[in-house]
């Protein structure tokens, strides 16, 4: 895993200059430490920072042909890499290094654009192609590598994180104003848009390609398959299968010339990962875990069930509500934009303490999306549904609407599940799956966003189309749009959470034969009665113990509200209700006022939505107003005296460790 960007010149005799591709590579340095290189050939620029995983003495980049007349840079793993490679051999072409980077540049000499299609793996890339006066670029089916880029009249950049992109001399970014309500709405941007004006996502499963003669083209070349019913199938027919196909995927991802471990939670998924993988290794695999002193978001006893049924060496640590918020600016720097999850900041820490022992861990992300494993998302919204039809069945308009009339209107306890019922929401998809699980609902953004940032574009429309696009089946149509959507932003934490501390993390319940398979199987085979995941609980049912196999899905929680309606509500006083944040005119006042005031007084639970008001407003603190993330708190002398502290101390996880 590694960081690349480039340069391109439209203009055949403008020349890329290197101090700047040079300045925009070395903003990535924590994705490469183990080196950095730079390719120049007039009006192209390409860069590398490289985190060395396999074939460490070679394998340097950017990396051209035998003929030099093709460079590629390149972030990813490819796990395919070595089948790939003699089919190549078979065709007569000979490599000079034991990379799968000139492995795929090869496969690119020989298939062209349709090389993608080859790939078995994790990647973002580009490739000049001299002879054809072309660059392409691309990124993997589900987005697990992230690629952005911007376009000028003059040139296009590309990088591997949007920091790199704001290193320009000629080029502006500013506030995307435009994202608010997508980002109220879903936490994540879920389409090609940043915050930063003029600056995009390549989105999964495309490739962008770009020649002198016709300019731009994107090609979306991959989507999960729709569910195929296969006559007389029987639960047990999937369940060998998955085990099978699972057993390869985590396999294929330990290959490696450097030590690999293993994030462990203590859930199925990663217990599963941690059972599979121990008697693959000559060596005890290594484990790692976090968790909060708060019982409520601890996992930490589950995680050392799992260690110790696999042998592992097992590390964890518990972070604190001081940990968390001094390394908040710091993360929010490191993703460029507010942070989607609370969970993204012990990600960091976790991923701190793992590349003390390993370079490479392997992570159960994905597995939720993929085998319907989230309760309240999947279950409640099959319930509402079919509940919601029977209803409409029984009663007449008028009755459903003088009942959803008097849900506003009941006492708390009962109104915050009333109002994410079949009774409040009805049964079409847009309420009942988009609306019920919005940060900020349709209402809430209304009454928070000023006129001038009021809604223009639907930000449930990409979800949308993808649910449709799925068939009857709800739940398959949920997993099919998660899928495309939530995974991806849970991947961009993944990948830059891990990166900040230059550690590579895979996710070997992605790899795209086992996706495959399991997005093509009939949802009553996942979700059986109450039941989530049943499918993959049953193909590892002999090697996962009992109490973590059986046990309710926690999903790396953090006690967020309680911090912000007790010792940190200090912060919210100065960050979201300060000065700062009412002057820039993006909300209104007294419902951002109303809404943390019921916060406090424990009237409301709006923890999750200060949280992402909080992100933004420091966000802006650091990307508009130009501060440095240790700047950020000045308002709160508290917090500023702590993030110092922790400075000082060199280890925001000192004290927390337990082995």
């Amino acid at each position: 895993m590694c960081g690349i960007a480039g340069i391109l010149k439209f203009d055949s005799t403008e020349h890329v200059h290197e101090d700047v591709l040079t300045g925009m590579r070395d903003t990535l340095r924590h994705r490469g430490p183990d080196g950095a290189g730079n390719m120049i050939d007039g009006r192209i620029g390409l860069a590398h920072r490289r985190l060395a995983i396999i074939d460490i003495a070679g394998g340097h980049q950017p990396m051209p042909n035998s003929a030099r007349d093709c460079w590629i840079t390149y972030n990813g793993e490819l796990y395919n890499y070595k089948t790939l490679r003699m089919q190549l051999e078979a065709l007569g072409r000979r490599f000079e290094s034991q990379s799968d980077t000139e492995v795929l540049l090869c496969a690119y000499e020989v298939y062209g654009e349709a090389c993608v299609e080859m790939l078995e793996g994790m990647f973002a890339f580009a490739i000049w192609d001299k002879r054809r006066q072309q660059l392409f670029m691309a990124r993997d089916r589900l987005g697990i590598k992230p690629l952005y880029y911007s376009v000028s009249e003059s040139e296009l950049r590309f990088a591997s994180e949007i920091k790199a992109l704001l290193i320009s001399p000629t080029q502006t970014h500013t506030f995307n104003s435009a994202v608010l309500p997508d980002f109220l709405a879903n936490r994540y941007l879920a389409g090609s848009e940043t915050f930063f004006t003029g600056i995009h996502k390549l989105l999964p499963a495309h490739t962008m390609i770009w020649t002198a003669k016709d300019g731009f083209q994107q090609h979306h070349y991959w989507q999960p398959p729709l569910t195929k019913e296969e006559p007389n199938s029987t639960a047990q027919d999937y369940v060998e299968q998955v085990r099978t196909v699972l057993s390869d995927a985590v396999r294929s991802h330990l290959i490696s010339d450097v030590p690999v471990g293993l994030f462990l939670s203590g859930g199925l998924d990663s217990t599963a990962l941690a059972a599979i993988m121990a008697p693959m290794l000559d060596t005890p695999i290594k484990t790692f875990s976090v968790g909060f002193s708060e019982a409520s978001a601890n996992e930490l006893s589950y995680a050392r069930i799992a260690a110790q049924a696999v042998g592992s060496e097992h590390r964890d640590l518990e972070v604190t509500a001081e940990q968390f918020f001094a390394a908040l600016p710091h993360l929010i720097w490191h993703e460029d934009e507010p942070l989607a999850f609370t969970s993204s900041v012990p990600l960091h820490l976790l991923s701190k303490l793992a590349s003390e022992h390993v370079k490479v861990v392997l992570t159960g992300e994905g597995a939720d999306e993929l085998f319907i494993g989230y309760d309240y998302r999947y279950r409640m919204t099959a319930f509402n549904q079919r509940w919601g039809k029977r209803f409409n069945r029984v009663s007449s308009a008028r009755a459903r609407n003088a009942i959803a009339g008097i849900i506003p209107h009941l006492p708390y306890g009962i109104r915050r599940y009333a109002e994410r019922s079949f009774m409040s929401l009805g049964t079409e998809p847009r309420k009942l799956f988009c609306e019920n699980f919005s940060v900020f609902r349709a209402s809430h953004r209304s009454a928070l966003l000023n006129k001038s940032n009021a809604e223009t574009v639907d930000p449930h429309r990409r979800t949308l189309d993808f649910f449709t696009a799925a068939g009857d089946d709800i739940i398959q149509c949920m997993s099919h749009a998660d899928l495309q959507t939530y995974l991806v932003e849970l991947l961009m934490k993944q990948d830059q959470m891990s990166m900040s501390a230059s550690l590579e993390s895979r996710v070997p319940f992605l790899d795209n034969r086992l996706v495959e398979l399991v997005a093509a199987i009939p949802a009553r085979f996942k979700l059986q009665g109450w039941e989530t995941k049943s499918l993959l609980r049953d193909a590892v049912r002999d090697i996962v113990p009992p109490a973590i196999l059986n046990r309710k899905k926690m999903g790396f929680p953090v006690p967020i509200s309680a911090w912000l309606r007790g010792p940190y509500w200090p912060l919210l006083d100065s960050v979201v209700l300060g000065h700062r944040a009412r002057a820039r005119g993006l909300f209104d006042p007294d419902a951002v006022y109303r809404m943390a005031h019921d916060h406090r007084m424990g009237t409301a639970d709006h923890g999750e939505r200060l949280w992402l008001l909080l992100n933004l407003e420091l966000w802006q603190r650091m990307f508009v107003d130009g501060e440095l993330p240790a700047d950020v708190y000045s308002d709160n002398p508290r917090v500023r005296n702590m993030v110092h502290q922790s400075r000082r101390s060199g280890d925001l996880l000192a004290g927390s460790f337990h082995e």
